[in-house]
């Protein structure tokens, strides 16, 4: 029977015995919201959402009884909304007290967010017997917590529920858009061609006859609404107001963060400029269709001796061309010479390629029983919080955390990159609205050709024709038709779809020769594709700034050993159709590499282009650093979060030497970390009038991040510098 793979399979019990494996009150309920999310319908916004606001509940449930922190929502005032909060008295057991106040406070968040979820009577079952395991009352629904622990939790959920309601997400009213409407009529997926698409360049709604979502909740007869077109109005975790563009189209206001710009459009009245990219992108996506056969005999070898270790990305849409491997698939990672926390090589792993590329369409897409993206990467922190080799240490330094400590800072931190994540890539995909590959694939075969003015059915906005993968129909081709009415349309070598599959569980579709208007993603043909605009990737954005957020939070790029593996066995994990046909593992040196074959694995699988990929990885990677720098200032007490305290720092970018301006006078700690989160200077400045002067000049080029605290270790200020 075929494995629906929900968590990482608990690979490191080859390492670790279940003895050794003691998990705090704040994973057990992180699974539980798994779990809940894995029953719930599968939007990659909402879940992003609960993630950080249990992480919330988390964080503040352990702070509040923490001598060191300070509480990010208890206390506060964050965006407009205030949590009243007056300090009570010490309890005698602080971890006692953290962990029941967590208990009461996740218990709350999950029946109220869950409460409509065609899972809730499952998820119900499962946290109140946590609850009764745990010993606690689930009944003591009192919000007084000068009463006690589960009071406070009970408060610090109603706080978050609270806030939830007035965040901007419209949760009272389901989710549901509120002025969004697509340009486009819907395709019909099941019919060939896609004769009634408008624009395309627009996003494209699917009409279905079964619909099955990535959580494996199936309709009928339903056109799947755009999910979080105005997802930018939601009230986020460090994005700034200066991250963000407000935009307007037909009266509405779009408010976009981190904009990288429009993607490539396509002009179906002329030939070349930027066009022709378009044209290339959806081309690639096509061809590597092609590389989705176990059967072609080629082998490649999908260990860290061969692949990962990419070194520079593509700044604009040419550079994608020399990046992304057009026949052959892949990108130019390096590979790694020898594990470095063994100082041997990888053992190389030879596989069949299609099996390769199969598994990582279907590993990545997160289903059919998804926790989505987001909960993807909170499967992979607790994958690395098993793992003896892992040093709780907040950046790699510093006092060793005990397991809760641990738990809820990291939670915090990358729930609250997630949630800036899908704001970010959510509004620029609702702005932007661009179209998907079963989309403009076939509306582009609809077109014809648009190599050849001599050739029949050329049209500027046709399918770029390439030998051996985008052809003409000639006569006697098997794909004529019964009167020859196909001779001269368009044809593909590629993944020939689910018309090719009766029994998932045994038939593999293959590759060949296709019409073109009859291309489908590697997918299952009751989803087809995700419901929402592909412009940017929201997979390579979400994996990122997780890669990024956890690269700093431990100090290392590397995965606890050097590596992490996910074993997909032989003629079980496959769920499109058969296989894969040996046994394969996924392995990662670092979580850099994890996420670049995340974003790899979406092009394989037909869903993104190259260009929808690249910017979502550029604009994670900034995110996530920006998630941890602005989480760890809370992990301090006395923060000067709403205080007006001004900072400034140029020449920036500079080259050696910059000036600080700061409200402060006397010694001043500093630190200056890498973009990966290690400390490469600590230093005291003299602040004399208030001016110092820090010297860059012994740092490499590249980004930075400079934080100072006062002489009683107060965080003062985090901040940005790009040494060039």
């Amino acid at each position: 029977m075929k494995k629906l793979h929900t968590i990482f399979l608990l690979l490191f019990l080859a390492n670790t015995t279940f003895a050794q494996v003691q998990h705090s009150v704040a994973r057990l309920w992180n699974e539980k919201l798994l779990d809940a999310i894995s029953g719930d319908f599968a939007r990659p916004t909402v879940h992003a959402r609960n993630l950080f606001h249990t992480s919330i509940a988390i964080y503040d449930a352990w702070a509040v009884y923490s001598s060191t922190a300070e509480t990010y929502l208890l206390g506060k005032t964050v965006h407009g909304f205030a949590s009243p909060y007056h300090r009570v008295p010490p309890p005698a057991n602080t971890k006692a007290a953290q962990e029941e106040a967590i208990s009461f406070a996740v218990y709350r968040i999950l029946k109220h967010r869950f409460a409509k979820s065609p899972g809730v009577d499952k998820l119900l079952l499962e946290i109140d017997g946590l609850m009764d395991s745990l010993g606690y009352d689930k009944n003591n629904s009192s919000i007084n917590y000068k009463c006690g622990p589960a009071e406070m939790g009970n408060y610090i959920a109603d706080r978050v529920i609270q806030y939830g309601l007035q965040d901007g997400s419209n949760e009272a009213n389901g989710y549901v858009n509120q002025f969004y409407a697509p340009v486009n009529p819907a395709l019909l997926v099941e019919v060939p061609g896609n004769p009634f698409i408008y624009d395309l360049n627009r996003w494209q709604p699917l009409q279905f006859g079964q619909f099955i979502d990535q959580s494996g909740h199936s309709f009928t007869n339903v056109i799947p609404s755009f999910v979080s077109p105005e997802w930018g109005e939601v009230a986020p975790f460090s994005l700034m107001p200066g991250d963000a563009e407000i935009k307007n189209r037909n009266g509405h206001d779009f408010t976009v963060y981190h904009d990288p710009g429009p993607p490539a459009m396509l002009d179906t009245n002329a030939i070349g400029g930027l066009s022709e990219e378009y044209k290339w992108n959806y081309a690639l996506v096509a061809i590597w269709g092609s590389l989705l056969d176990p059967a072609d005999s080629v082998l490649v070898d999908i260990s860290p001796a061969s692949n990962g270790n990419n070194t520079q990305y593509p700044a604009d849409l040419s550079g994608l061309h020399d990046f992304f491997n057009l026949f052959r698939g892949g990108d130019p990672s390096l590979g790694y010479s020898v594990n470095p926390a063994t100082g041997l090589p990888y053992t190389p792993q030879i596989v069949p390629r299609g099996d390769y590329t199969r598994v990582l369409a279907e590993f990545w897409a997160d289903g059919p029983k998804s926790v989505t993206p987001p909960g993807h990467w909170f499967e992979i922190l607790n994958y690395v919080n098993d793992q003896a080799g892992l040093e709780k240490r907040v950046r790699g330094m510093g006092p060793l955390c005990d397991g809760l400590e641990w738990d809820a800072k990291a939670y915090f931190a990358l729930g609250g990159a997630m949630h800036d994540a899908a704001i970010t890539a959510w509004s620029i995909k609702g702005w932007y609205d661009s179209v998907r590959p079963v989309s403009a694939i076939r509306g582009m075969a609809e077109l014809g050709q648009s190599s050849d003015p001599t050739l029949p059915h050329f049209h500027p906005g046709g399918l770029p024709l390439i030998p051996g993968y985008i052809e003409l129909i000639q006569p006697g081709d098997p794909l004529q038709g019964l009167s020859n009415q196909y001779v001269g349309t368009v044809k593909l070598k590629t993944w020939k779809g689910p018309n090719f599959i009766t029994n998932p569980k045994t038939d593999v579709a293959g590759v060949g020769w296709i019409r073109a208007n009859n291309w489908w993603p590697y997918q299952r043909p009751t989803f087809v594709t995700p419901p929402f605009a592909g412009y940017i990737s929201g997979h390579s954005t979400y994996s990122r700034a997780a890669a990024e957020l956890l690269t700093a939070l431990t100090g290392t790029p590397y995965f606890p050993g050097g590596k992490a593996t996910f074993y997909c066995p032989k003629n079980e994990f496959l769920v499109f159709e058969d296989g894969p046909s040996v046994d394969v593992t996924l392995e990662w040196a670092t979580y850099r590499d994890a996420s670049d074959q995340c974003s790899l694995s979406r092009i394989y699988g037909g869903i993104h282009p190259p260009m929808d990929d690249i910017p979502g990885r550029l604009i994670g990677m900034e995110i996530g650093v920006d998630a941890l720098n602005f989480a760890t200032q809370y992990f301090t007490k006395s923060i000067q979060q709403d205080s007006t305290f001004t900072f400034n720092i140029f020449p920036n970018p500079t080259t050696c030497v910059a000036q600080i301006e700061l409200d402060y006078e006397g010694n001043l700690p500093v630190q200056i970390h890498a973009a990966d989160g290690r400390m490469m200077v600590s230093t005291n400045l003299e602040v004399v009038g208030n001016q110092a002067i820090i010297n860059l000049s012994s740092l490499p080029a590249g980004l930075y991040v400079v934080s100072g605290t006062d002489e009683n270790g107060n965080r003062l200020f985090v901040e940005k510098v790009v040494k060039l």
